[in-house]
């Protein structure tokens, strides 16, 4: 039993779609998504602990804790199975929730994902693990420190999640990055290969392209989830 209820958002009809934003911010992130495919399924949006207007709670500020957060939420809204789109964090989180059930997921949408921290370009990684270090000096002494601290910490010392599993995991996956992506872009072919059933799709864009290229993106995500269409039972 959860500690904590998660907010989130639900829009259209049909068959359930859970979309996952990345470190720092909340559900609206999708705010081009949720208009675009909640013509033709639910569109859950859902604020991570901590984010947005979802509690902290007292749990392990992890990525697998997110994971159990998003199994409780499916339970709690009786969702057997569903279609995960997660962007950054949380297409970690999608992907280490379809590794631990993977009878829940019908199909899984990664954009920006990596397995652990070294998957982020140098660039870009070594101001967050100075931030870090400097938030954490002052965590003690200041709540806003301590949250940053811990934001940060998602991204300085997780995830952890080996390749090898990637390859048990027969779910239909469709791997988006950014042709200018914080991700390296071997690692982001590493997790698209390691995936039995992984296809990689690079869109014009950085990191955020699902808000910056919304376009694209969203023909990408559609056509993929067209072309692996099954009946949800």
């Amino acid at each position: 039993m959860a500690d904590i209820s998660l907010h989130y958002t639900a829009q259209g009809a049909g068959p359930p779609l859970l979309l996952l934003h990345g470190n720092g911010e909340d559900g609206s992130y999708f705010a081009h998504q949720i208009d675009f495919f909640s013509s033709t399924r639910t569109v859950y949006a859902i604020d991570t602990r901590g984010h947005g207007q979802s509690p902290r709670g007292d749990a392990p500020f992890t990525i697998a804790q997110f994971a159990l957060d998003l199994l409780d939420f499916m339970d709690a809204h009786a969702l057997d199975r569903a279609d995960l789109l997660g962007f950054s964090d949380g297409g970690n989180t999608a992907l280490t929730f379809a590794l631990d059930h993977p009878e829940r997921v019908r199909r899984l949408i990664l954009n920006g994902a990596n397995l652990d921290p070294s998957g982020v370009k140098p660039s870009v990684q070594l101001p967050i693990v100075l931030g870090y270090k400097f938030a954490s000096l002052f965590a003690k002494k200041s709540a806003e420190a301590k949250r940053h601290a811990e934001l940060l910490s998602l991204m300085v010392n997780e995830p952890h999640i080996d390749p090898a599993r990637l390859k048990s995991l027969r779910v239909p996956a469709l791997v988006i990055a950014g042709t200018r992506d914080m991700i390296r872009d071997e690692h982001t072919l590493l997790i698209a290969e390691s995936l039995p059933l992984g296809q990689l799709e690079v869109i014009p864009g950085d990191h955020f392209i699902a808000s910056k290229n919304p376009g694209a993106f969203n023909r990408a995500a559609a056509d993929f989830l067209e072309k692996q269409r099954s009946d949800f039972k």
